[in-house]
């Protein structure tokens, strides 16, 4: 496997969830497309999109319901590729979606591995590579990132850290579509800023990858933990994704 193979895996992947080709990620001029459900799709996407933003950086790909079509065209042509992406410009977006009864709901950044930086790491605990079997009791609020209880089918493999024989830490592999896996990562508290996480990450991508999948991970902007695990363990930005839904779906999340 190559870091090329893997970067082009992803895109593949990203045209199968938009309904565009490949080759649109790498134009320099926005592409918008009409969303529909697509075998192959990532399994937690809900397709077809409303409004979904996606960008390897060089350009904007929407896919979109016709119903938005227009609002969304005008929107990514008005702004620099970057500046769609973030506030006071998103705010014109979501202007002009609210009347019709949706919002801006998810925003995310995702990371490939950098097969030149991807290493395996110490953390000064005994590590186990877990199946499915070894893990059908960790599905509690503890390992919640790790582990899906609600796609419980997905999760393929984990790598666990242990103190005396107590988990302390777990990342897991989420087969979120035929050729990548998540990588999801939970530490307890009590045994943070060790390098548990960069270890248990950087473990498991390596795993993956034997297995012949391309790993990748995922967090939102913000999450500044998060990405700094990303990058410790040798993962780069990729691709990013702002998608929209209906407001009272995003009214019961916040319930």
């Amino acid at each position: 496997m190559t870091n090329e193979y893997i970067y082009a895996t992803a895109v593949r992947q990203s045209a199968i969830d938009s309904g565009c080709l490949p080759g649109d990620f790498q134009k320099r001029e926005n592409v918008v497309v009409r969303s529909e459900k697509a075998p192959g799709a990532r399994s937690y996407l809900e397709l077809p999109f409303i409004c979904d933003l996606c960008s390897y950086g060089n350009n904007i790909v929407a896919s979109v319901s016709e119903e938005l079509e227009d609002i969304v065209r005008e929107y990514i042509n008005k702004y620099p590729v970057e500046h769609c992406f973030e506030t006071p410009n998103l705010h014109v977006l979501m202007k002009n979606l609210r009347p019709l009864g949706y919002d801006i709901c998810f925003m995310a950044e995702y990371f490939l591995p950098d097969l030149t930086m991807l290493i395996s790491r110490e953390c000064g605990y005994e590590t186990r590579v877990l199946t499915p079997e070894s893990f059908a009791e960790l599905y509690i609020p503890e390992w919640s990132n790790a582990l899906c209880e609600k796609r419980k089918h997905l999760d393929m493999l984990c790598l666990g850290a242990y103190d005396n024989g107590k988990l302390i830490g777990l990342a897991g592999a989420s087969a979120d579509c035929d050729t990548m896996w998540q990588i999801g990562i939970d530490v307890l508290p009590d045994y943070r800023r060790q390098g548990i996480a960069a270890a248990l990450t950087s473990g498991l991508a390596i795993e993956i990858i034997k297995r012949g999948k391309v790993p990748f991970y995922c967090c939102a902007w913000s999450n500044i933990a998060s990405k700094r695990n990303a990058l410790l363990c040798g993962f780069r930005p990729a691709w990013v994704q702002t998608t929209a839904k209906q407001i009272e779906l995003i009214e019961q999340m916040n319930i």
